[in-house]
C-alpha cells in the first residue's frame, strides 16, 4: 500500500496509539479535540437501538479504548463485539473494559481495516470512529466500504463518526477557523496549532458528500445525517434487507 510521502505511514500511526492507551480510555480526556465527541456517542447508540433493536452483533473499527462499544452495549445488551484495532495496547484495554460489560463474547483483533479479511454478512451493527480520515486514496474508501457491506448482514447499519472536510474550499477555510477557535477555547493557540498539526501529517479526511456517495455506491440505502457540526459528522448507511 503506497502512502504519500509527507503523510504519516501505518507504523507512525500505531506508535502514537500504542503510546497514548490511557488518555482514550476516558471519553471526557481522550477526545476532548473532536467536537461534539460524547453527544455523538450517544446519538449513535440511540440511533442503532431504534434502528438495529434485536441486534446481536457488533463490529467496532479502530475501536480505540472500547467507548463507543460500551455505549452501544448499554442500549443493545448482550451482543457478540469484534473489535478491530492498528494498536495492540489499545486493543487489549478495550477487550479487558468489555470483559465486564454485557457482551456476549469479545474477539480482539489487531490490523488494518484495508487488509483484514472480514467474515460476510456477520454483523448488525457496525461503527467506524474517528478512523476512516486515515484512508488515504478514493480507491480505498471505496473498498473499505465495499468490505464493510459484504460484512453486514442484510438490515444492517454502518454507523461513522469522524473529522470530514468540506466539498468547497471557501468554505473548508470557514470551518477550519471555526474549529481553531474552538481548539484556542479549550486550550491555548499553541493547542491548535499543534492539533492542526498532527491532522496535517497524519490525517486525509474526505467531505461528507463523498462519503455518502460512496456509501451510496457500496450499495448502503438509505443513508442518513446524524449530525454535522463544523468539522465533525456523524452519519451512516442501512444494508438493504
Amino acid at each position: 500500500m503506497s502512502l504519500p510521502s509527507d503523510k504519516s505511514t501505518v507504523a507512525e500511526i500505531r506508535t502514537r496509539f500504542d503510546n497514548d492507551v490511557e488518555r482514550f480510555s476516558n471519553l471526557e480526556t481522550g477526545q476532548t479535540s473532536t467536537m461534539d465527541a460524547a453527544y455523538c456517542l450517544d446519538l449513535v447508540a440511540q440511533a442503532a437501538r431504534a434502528s438495529t433493536p434485536t441486534a446481536t452483533s457488533l463490529l467496532d473499527i479502530g475501536c480505540g479504548a472500547g467507548n463507543f462499544s460500551l455505549k452501544l452495549l448499554e442500549v443493545l445488551p448482550g451482543m457478540e463485539v469484534t473489535l478491530i484495532d492498528l494498536s495492540q495496547p489499545m486493543l487489549a484495554r478495550a477487550a479487558e473494559r468489555l470483559a465486564g460489560s454485557s457482551a456476549a463474547k469479545v474477539t480482539p483483533l489487531q490490523g488494518d481495516i484495508r487488509e483484514l479479511e472480514l467474515p460476510a454478512a456477520a454483523f448488525d451493527v457496525v461503527v467506524a470512529a474517528a478512523v476512516l480520515h486515515h484512508l488515504r486514496s478514493d480507491d480505498e474508501w471505496a473498498a473499505v466500504f465495499h468490505k464493510i457491506f459484504l460484512a453486514m448482514k442484510p438490515g444492517g447499519w454502518f454507523w461513522i463518526f469522524d473529522l470530514v472536510d468540506s466539498s468547497t474550499p471557501s468554505i473548508e477555510g470557514v470551518m477550519r477557523s471555526l474549529y481553531g477557535d474552538y481548539l484556542t477555547g479549550l486550550k491555548d493557540a499553541e493547542y491548535r496549532d499543534h492539533v492542526f498539526a498532527y491532522i496535517a501529517k497524519e490525517d486525509t479526511p474526505k467531505p461528507l458528500m463523498f462519503q455518502l456517495h460512496e456509501l451510496l455506491h457500496a450499495g448502503f440505502e438509505p443513508v442518513e445525517i446524524l449530525h454535522k457540526h463544523v468539522s465533525f459528522a456523524a452519519f451512516g448507511g442501512r444494508k438493504p434487507a
